[in-house]
């Protein structure tokens, strides 16, 4: 997010480079470098003859140099913003005859997403020199909900923890889904507020309390009557809670809780880091601990890759999901 800030910030001093490689896995941040250019280098009547925007699987390589050399009309310089430019893998090292002298008045914007183009190529070397490189790299899941976080605190918002693993675990790691998300609530609540898990109920309809963090909190309490009773909700609502999604979770939290069984420091502090968790949630690791010692939580580790594979129709005799998580709560309670 930091280098995503730099980048804007010196196209707004007028620091413009002549091209931009936004590569790597997660498409939200080269979208939105991709979209400050689109929208702020060029006065919108000068757009109309000097931006043009390409897609890499309608177009060559020779194609885009040929753009690219022309000269702007009645503006200092053009835009030309290649979309999907990752179509072009096979032939992107052809563009080096043009990245080696790119046009100055021409800033050529690569979208080249899910992939990267490898750094010891002459076409990764070429545009590093003369241009900016930009990696976006995927979030893993633990780093989601800081990023939440962050981009509230930008819009002046605040969010519980529990809002936001909600949020986590409902939409994934998909950053993009994640934003439009946050735009519904910034629509819907004044600044300031701090969102709770009552406003992602309310706004996005996710459950506050038939959710898998739920789930996963009655069971370390070893509720079963809590559990049992969120486990019915995901059956008669299947599309809402698919159980790949439930059994994944699990066997992330009951890993996790071997690992808090590994440690020899076992201060708040210290878990919190070793288990890549936001410190409100340890005193439930603690609690789990307790209810699950080291030898309980390798059973149940084994049990959820049993079922884990028993859900994607292995060895179930097409037993419904919601009866094969049933089954899955009692060889863990028991």
């Amino acid at each position: 997010m930091d280098e995503v800030k730099k980048i804007v910030a010196d196209i707004k001093k007028g620091n413009i480079k002549p091209i931009y490689l936004l590569m790597g896995e997660e498409p939200y941040y080269i979208d939105a470098i991709s979209n400050y250019i689109e929208k702020n280098v060029l006065a919108e009547e000068e757009k109309g003859f000097n931006q043009m925007v390409l897609y890499g699987r309608d177009i060559t390589v020779d194609d885009i140099v040929s753009h690219a050399k022309r000269y702007p009309m009645m503006a200092e310089r053009q835009v030309i913003i290649v979309k999907e430019a990752q179509d072009l893998s096979r032939t992107i090292e052809k563009l080096v005859s043009y990245t080696d002298q790119p046009q100055p008045t021409t800033v050529l914007v690569l979208n080249y997403k899910y992939k990267k183009i490898d750094k010891r190529k002459a076409i990764y070397k070429s545009i590093k020199k003369s241009g900016v490189v930009f990696e976006s790299k995927k979030l893993y899941e633990n780093q989601v909900a800081e990023w939440i976080r962050r981009v509230l605190a930008g819009k002046k918002y605040t969010i519980s923890p529990k809002a936001a693993q909600m949020l986590v675990e409902f939409l994934g790691t998909d950053l993009s889904k994640i934003n439009n998300e946050l735009e519904k609530l910034k629509i819907v609540l004044p600044e300031g507020t701090q969102i709770s898990a009552a406003h992602i109920e309310e706004n996005i309809g996710i459950s506050k309390d038939y959710n898998n963090f739920e789930l996963r909190k009655a069971i370390g309490e070893r509720n079963t009557a809590k559990a049992f009773k969120i486990i019915n909700y995901f059956a008669d609502n299947p599309k809402d809670n698919p159980m790949v999604i439930t059994v994944s979770l699990l066997f992330n939290f009951f890993s996790q809780l071997l690992h808090f069984h590994g440690l020899h420091d076992k201060s708040p502090r210290n878990v919190a880091s070793a288990l890549k968790i936001n410190p409100y949630f340890v005193n439930e690791y603690i609690s789990a601990a307790r209810n699950f010692p080291m030898k309980k939580v390798s059973q149940v580790v084994a049990s959820l890759r049993e079922f884990d594979v028993k859900g994607k129709g292995v060895n179930s005799n097409s037993v419904p999901h919601g009866d094969l998580l049933k089954e899955l709560l009692v060889h863990i309670f028991n």
